[in-house]
């Protein structure tokens, strides 16, 4: 009787201990930080140079629990606010033939999963539309920082990560291959907790 006794104290405490672990792995959101977040391309431009632009304005959301090493990324891209650097060509990759802003303003990334490395994030698994286009894709993570904003004294959340596309896959083709079809985007966010 005794040992039955102790057994179940012992499973209670097992079972207590558990719960209590699990109480612990909640998931916090962060919204990226409008001023701090933006997402970049490169490409080749005729085998002359590696042309660099971005888009300006990048709006989302990163959920993160670092206890149960899961989290998830939802982001959307203003195609409008592409910016290469010059006004003339920032309306000419707006065009029909490239990102076709007029019918498809925005570009989203959804992510399916998130693949940790010990304590941190190493790629990014999910889907990216553009121009209304899905296709799987995962973004590997260069740098991962989860820690208090030193300035807004909040918890926040910095990372880089990259993927290469095949811009004809995005029906983004024209010039291909003596424009680069193969086009690398960075995602750089800065992301307060909520």
């Amino acid at each position: 009787m005794r040992s039955s006794l102790l057994t179940l104290a012992a499973s209670a405490l097992v079972t207590g201990a558990l719960f209590a672990g699990a109480a612990h792995a909640e998931p916090v959101t962060y919204n990226l930080d409008p001023t701090h977040t933006f997402t970049s391309f490169g490409y080749n431009h005729l085998g002359l140079s590696s042309q660099q632009s971005k888009f300006n304005k990048v709006t989302g959301t990163v959920t993160y629990d670092k206890a149960a090493k899961t989290g998830a990324v939802d982001v959307t891209i203003d195609m409008k606010s592409v910016n290469t650097g010059a006004a003339v060509f920032d309306g000419h990759i707006q065009g029909e033939d490239f990102l076709d802003t007029a019918k498809f303003a925005t570009a989203t990334f959804k992510s399916t999963k998130v693949v940790f490395e010990g304590d941190k994030p190493a790629a990014v698994e999910g889907n990216l539309t553009i121009k209304g286009i899905t296709k799987p894709v995962t973004l590997t993570v260069s740098h991962f920082v989860n820690t208090e904003h030193p300035m807004m004294k909040r918890d926040a959340i910095g990372a880089n990560a990259s993927v290469v596309i095949k811009r004809t896959e995005f029906n983004a083709g024209k010039y291909a291959p003596y424009v680069g079809d193969d086009v690398t985007i960075t995602l750089s966010l800065e992301a307060l907790k909520q």
